[in-house]
């Protein structure tokens, strides 16, 4: 029997795949837990970047609000990718999840910041705190998603 070798592309649409389940992870923690715990209202940060860096803009709360999902899941999908390239240059596991949090969550800060979206030099702790640990729930979903159900050397 022959087996053959994923292509790149082929990991980073498993990646895709992986991200959307990794923000569902995500929203889930922000949901359940996180929101609860600390009192924090739902952020239109996604939707705020989709009306920057796109032509689109919203005119009623219900379309802010689709906006803001659509957007939350195409970011994390982006995440995915970057984890499926990872995966297709051999990374798997911890070290994965560590390497493409570690880029990802810097560029998106960065960028972030950049288009004045983001201040973070004037977050709270607290603030800092809750953006670090969705996003990490965001990438270790994205990795368990990838590594146990869609990885295809598993």
């Amino acid at each position: 029997m022959r087996t053959e070798q994923a292509t790149t592309g082929d990991m980073v649409g498993r990646g895709i795949v992986a991200g959307i389940g990794g923000t569902v992870v995500m929203t889930a923690f922000q949901t359940l837990v996180e929101m609860p715990l600390t009192e924090r209202e739902e952020s239109y940060a996604p939707a705020n970047f989709a009306e920057k860096v796109t032509p689109m803009q919203t005119r009623s709360p219900a379309g802010r609000r689709r906006l803001n999902w659509a957007t939350h899941f195409a970011l994390g999908a982006m995440w995915g990718a970057a984890y499926g390239i990872a995966a297709a240059r051999g990374l798997r596991g911890q070290k994965a999840v560590s390497a493409v949090f570690a880029v990802v969550y810097a560029g998106d800060v960065a960028l972030n910041t950049a288009l004045g979206l983001y201040r973070p030099h004037q977050w709270s702790t607290k603030d800092a705190l809750i953006d670090v640990v969705d996003k990490y729930v965001q990438a270790q979903g994205t990795g368990a998603v990838f590594d146990r159900l869609l990885d295809p050397a598993s």
